[in-house]
């Protein structure tokens, strides 16, 4: 079980250079009140960042710095899994990325992404479509269960019910099942060679049995012939070693130089543009303001119309600029592209050389396989008992070669069918079958519970069929908003139900982010805390809401955020 403990942040959306710090097990039930833009969800998206490294809502990276700070950007969330304790840091400006276990740094070495896949796979063992699931239920940039494709919806089962392990033995099968594949190929190759050897062989103790002058003159008119292909190979590798060295020589500094001048010019587009939305942003200040917020005086309509005067003048200029840069930029694309064709006719011949060369050798041991042939001709009657002996060694070699070969394809059976039975269509199908009367179960009495009353059913592929009391069916698109927030209500608390059946990614952590504020009627809200209140006691629910007077006295703690100079702060009320 993930056990959350505490998350804290600082200079992270709205809130300001001071840490703000939410205790996350220290109440049962949080109600998080606050107006608009007073950073009720920032905590949501902090634990999010913190885990995935991406914010809960829709929110760019960069954005997450606070505007006004704009550095220091630091989120910590700690939890417990079993008898460990961690601590995860994430921050930008300057960006950091530390994973501590029971306060010892873990080892840092490995590239950023597979620092997270230690943090997701080995330590929290869900993902962030899975995470969000169980634990978060909200309005902004959430994707319920019922709106996900097939494959996503599998994904999630597979995490919830800790199968994914399958997925990873299977993987490594493949790997078995390829190393098989290549030693099938490389022993087919060598039994291919045997063979090869064995007939040359039997044609080397014909020779040496009727070993006569015609054979010999045969075999140096064979390294004649190859001879003179070997000088006409040389002759062509050097014409063609000689023009790609010249179209090199030629147009590489060209094509470098031009590659460099298209950074240059990139570079000044990035300062136009970035000139452009100054201009912009100015123009829009005096266009929007009548006071000067610092000094609290009118500005004059003529300071103001001179100002957006002079800054549409410098915003053409500017414009016209960045057109020249961009005319600039293609112009430049365009002659990159006419040198790259010239290299990469370089190239062609560089590699028609390479492949001369491969010939060439090839012939060269032509000849000393010829020219050892013909020395044995010479000496054929005292070496015919040891051409024999050879032939024997290799039919010896071709039995081995065949009964390894065997080996392997049997091997390579066996794992195939293993590897049949740990697709998706095999073991993890039969688990998911055994599950799936408990999930739509718990799904149907949650539903009640809502006082939705129809029948929810998941079948093996995760398609719904939804029907009403008429035995009509529906699809999940075929409900009022209303009734789709029950339907998400109700697998949220199912998944959770099957984490803590699973043990796998079972958490005390649960946060509704405005699922009061939504499409929830009077009878819902009151269904959903009655639910919410026979949670066991080692859940920790926050509900994110407006309806502060509506839900006051419903819950055993209370937070307020406030926006205070345009940051972002916490009141917590018992």
């Amino acid at each position: 079980m993930i056990y959350f403990r505490k998350v804290k942040y600082r200079n992270f959306l709205s809130s300001g250079d001071k840490f703000t710090e939410v205790q996350l097990d220290s109440s049962k039930t949080t109600l998080v009140v606050g107006q608009n833009g007073a950073g009720k969800s920032t905590m949501l998206d902090a634990i999010s960042f913190a885990l995935f490294g991406r914010a809960h809502r829709n929110i760019n990276k960069p954005q997450l710095v606070n505007s006004i700070n704009n550095k220091q950007c630091l989120v910590e969330v700690e939890f417990d899994v079993g008898s460990n304790h961690y601590k995860v840091v994430r921050g930008i400006k300057p960006v950091k990325f530390e994973i501590y276990s029971n306060n010892t740094l873990m080892n840092q070495n490995s590239h950023n992404k597979e620092y997270q896949k230690v943090l997701e796979q080995n330590i929290l063992k869900l993902t962030h479509k899975t995470f969000h699931q169980v634990v978060v239920l909200g309005s902004s940039s959430f994707t319920p269960f019922m709106q996900l494709s097939s494959m996503q919806r599998r994904d999630v089962i597979e995490d919830l019910l800790d199968i994914g392990v399958f997925s990873k033995m299977n993987m490594l099968l493949k790997e078995k099942i390829a190393v098989l594949k290549e030693r099938i190929n490389q022993t087919e190759h060598q039994i291919e060679i045997n063979d090869t050897k064995t007939d040359s062989q039997k044609k080397y103790i014909r020779d040496i049995s009727r070993i006569n002058e015609d054979a010999r003159q045969q075999k140096e008119s064979s390294i004649e012939e190859s001879q003179k292909e070997i000088e006409e190979l040389v002759l062509s590798s050097s014409e063609s070693q000689e023009s790609s060295a010249a179209l090199e020589s030629e147009y590489r500094p060209l094509l470098e130089k031009e590659k460099d001048d298209s950074l240059k010019l990139s570079g000044f587009k990035t300062d136009i543009d970035s000139k452009i939305r100054a201009l912009v942003k100015e123009a829009k200040f005096y266009e929007k303001n009548e006071t000067c917020p610092t000094c609290e005086q009118d500005i004059e309509d003529s300071l103001k119309q001179s100002k957006l005067s002079m800054a549409q003048s410098k915003a053409n200029e500017l414009q016209n600029g960045l057109a020249e840069v961009e005319d600039a930029i293609k112009s430049s694309n365009e002659r990159r592209e006419d040198l790259s064709i010239h290299l990469e006719k370089a190239l062609e011949l560089s590699q028609s050389v390479m492949i001369n060369n491969r010939q060439i050798e090839t012939l060269r041991k032509t000849i000393d396989t010829t020219r050892a042939e013909i020395e044995l001709l010479s000496n054929s009657e005292s070496d015919l008992a040891k051409a024999n002996e050879d032939f024997d060694k290799l039919k010896s070699e071709f039995y081995s070669l065949n009964g390894d070969l065997s080996n392997f394809r049997d091997q390579y059976s066996y794992h195939s069918v293993i590897s049949e039975m740990l697709k998706d269509t095999g073991i993890k199908t039969k688990i998911i079958k055994q599950y799936l009367p408990v999930m739509n179960t718990l799904v149907n009495q949650y539903l009640q519970i809502l006082d939705f009353y129809v029948h929810f059913d998941l079948d093996e592929s995760f398609t719904e069929t939804i029907r009403s009391r008429h035995r009509d069916a529906f699809s999940y698109d075929s409900f009022s908003e209303g009734e789709k927030q029950r339907i998400d209500l109700s697998l949220l608390f199912t998944w959770r139900q099957i984490a803590r059946m699973k043990n796998s990614i079972s958490t005390n952590l649960l946060m509704l982010d405005e699922t009061f504020d939504s499409s929830l009627d009077e009878s819902g809200i009151e269904n959903l805390i009655k639910i919410i209140h026979t949670l066991g006691e080692d859940t920790n629910v926050f509900i994110i809401s407006h309806k502060g007077e509506i839900l006051d006295g419903k819950f055993e703690n209370k937070i307020e955020f406030v926006k205070d100079k345009n940051f972002s702060k916490m009141k917590v009320a018992a």
